[in-house]
């Protein structure tokens, strides 16, 4: 019997019962789904959620809800938070989409990277804010055909590191870029490559929320998207990233560890998918509140420990080991 047959997988992310958390009933004004949200905290200790809102068109938005314990009673803006502004930014023509929000000490602002989509395909855009009511638009940093993007929350070396996600003809793999002042971009790294042939990621992978800051590394979770007869299966997967070097893998698990199991995340729009965009840290520094899309229909949250997740991939991984059959 072979190790991986052997090895029994406890659940690290439990889902809460109140799933979903938010669903397009809950909106104030009509709409068709709300998904994939980017999370922070505020200075209050409440928690913000910018929700990614499709409307009855099929163009998404962005919309903003307040939570005192980040779980019910949700204030949910009376009408849409940010806005596609195609006249003054071409890029988002057919909507803005999937937002993360890193909270940056050194600009005392949160930083907002989302999906931008124009004729020419999904592009990164960026934004700043203080307050999530007004916005300074950076616009396009990568062109088409890229996304899953989200800043480090501090320089590396002197400069900004984001990750995102071009698209390649060779396949879908995480990259690292680098920039003096958040507009310009170069230095590009690839970070984290697709497997291929059979495994749950191949092919296909990108960032899901922003990098997680742990004393011994960046805790990155990614989606793996595999392809089957009925359609795409998005789950999580984790890795483990050098704190000064973060384009670095240290850890990869070898199995997926999250993935579509209840109704709401197997049936809806687009069926069997988890797609997480934001997180939020407890006040222990260890409980993490994962907040994900539900099968493209609504959010929901799951809960798992920083320390528990450290283990499991201590426990499985084989990155070193792989690395050369799996190129």
């Amino acid at each position: 019997m072979s190790v991986a047959t052997t090895i029994r997988h406890e659940p690290l992310l439990l889902r809460h019962p109140a799933n979903p958390i938010l669903t397009a009933k809950d909106w104030p004004y009509s709409i068709n789904s709300v998904f994939n949200a980017g999370a922070t905290l505020l200075a209050d200790g409440s928690t913000l959620l910018l929700c990614r809102v499709e409307d009855r068109r099929g163009l998404s938005h962005l919309c903003a809800a307040r939570s005192r314990n980040g779980v019910d009673n949700w204030q949910i803006d009376s009408e849409p938070t940010l806005m596609p502004r195609p006249r003054e930014f071409p890029e988002e023509v057919w909507g803005i989409e999937d937002p993360r929000i890193t909270f940056v000490p050194e600009l005392q602002q949160y930083v907002v990277t989302y999906t931008s989509y124009s004729r020419g395909g999904p592009g990164v855009s960026l934004a700043l804010t203080k307050d999530f009511r007004s916005f300074e638009r950076y616009g396009v940093i990568m062109p088409p055909d890229d996304k899953d993007s989200a800043l480090l929350p501090r320089r590396i070396d002197g400069c900004w590191a984001l990750i995102h996600r071009p698209m390649t003809p060779l396949g879908s793999h995480m990259w690292i870029s680098y920039s003096p002042d958040l507009r310009y971009w170069g230095r590009h790294r690839l970070m984290l490559e697709a497997r291929r042939g059979a495994w749950w990621d191949a092919n296909k992978i990108g960032l899901s929320p922003p990098p997680i800051e742990t004393s011994r590394g960046w805790l990155v979770f990614y989606h793996g998207v595999r392809h089957t007869p009925s359609g795409c299966l998005y789950r999580l997967g984790l890795a483990l990233f050098d704190l000064e070097n973060p384009e670095k893998c240290l850890r990869r698990g070898d199995s997926w560890i999250f993935g579509p199991e209840a109704e709401y995340e197997r049936h809806g729009d687009v069926a069997d998918v988890v797609f997480p965009c934001g997180y939020t840290m407890d006040s222990d520094g260890d409980t993490i509140n994962l907040y994900y899309g539900a099968a493209d229909c609504s959010i929901a949250l799951a809960r798992a420990s920083v320390r528990s997740l450290l283990g499991w991939l201590d426990a499985n991984c084989s990155c070193e080991r792989r690395r050369a059959q799996d190129l």
